[in-house]
């Protein structure tokens, strides 16, 4: 079992910082969680990820670890023998796990944040992009309850985090997502009623007045 001298630098809304408490709780793991301020960034963060100088970074016995996918990785392969494992076993399932993983980086990410940082034809277009990525993914979950099958797993803990966001994006661009993607939102609420993913979001309400004061700072209102 590896040393147990864990910390996170971490910020209550980010949906990628939420990645790597859900991954620490379901392993068990005890840390000690140290919240960034991202306007004004700190030495410690600075310092523990100098390229990206961003959340979150696990720090594993002085030793700093950075970018949320790769963290998470990180958790299941060095707390292996703890909780359920993270990433399939099976190397093709694997693979697949982490394509959805970058899919999810690369088109929901994107798309949501046009939702809230957009106005008018760009967000119409970043409200259009995200409900069909959201559509994508509903296909590949089909009748399943997570994404890799009967059980809680990676691209279902990367995904999930950014449920709290979504009364943010919703408000914001005016629209349900239940009504174009109800399949998406069970699975939501499935997800949600694991205490590992209940205890590492934040209320969506707080998401939402961080998003106000973002958005009047970026010029969005």
């Amino acid at each position: 079992m590896a040393t147990q001298e864990v910390v996170l630098l971490d910020s209550r809304c980010s949906m990628f910082a939420m990645r790597a408490r859900i991954a620490l709780a379901e392993k068990g793991i005890e840390y000690e969680g140290k919240e960034q301020n991202l306007a004004d960034k700190g030495p410690e963060l600075l310092q523990m990820n100098p390229i990206h100088k961003k959340v979150p970074v696990l720090v594993h016995n002085g030793k700093p670890i950075c970018e949320s996918l790769i963290i998470v990785q990180y958790i299941d392969e060095v707390w292996k023998d703890q909780g359920n494992p993270l990433l399939p076993s099976d190397p093709y399932d694997r693979a697949q796990a982490r394509f959805w993983a970058d899919f999810v980086d690369k088109k929901v990410a994107d798309a949501s944040s046009k939702v809230w940082t957009k106005k008018g034809e760009e967000l119409e277009a970043g409200k259009k992009d995200f409900i069909a990525a959201l559509k994508q993914l509903e296909e590949v979950l089909g009748d399943k309850p997570y994404f890799g099958g009967e059980v809680f797993g990676y691209v279902d803990l990367v995904l999930i985090p950014f449920y709290s966001w979504f009364y943010a994006y919703e408000t914001c661009g005016s629209f349900k997502t239940e009504e174009h993607c109800p399949k998406f939102i069970e699975w939501a609420k499935r997800c949600m009623q694991r205490e590992t993913v209940a205890k590492s979001l934040p209320d969506p309400k707080e998401v939402y007045e961080i998003v106000l004061i973002l958005r009047k700072r970026f010029g969005v209102d």
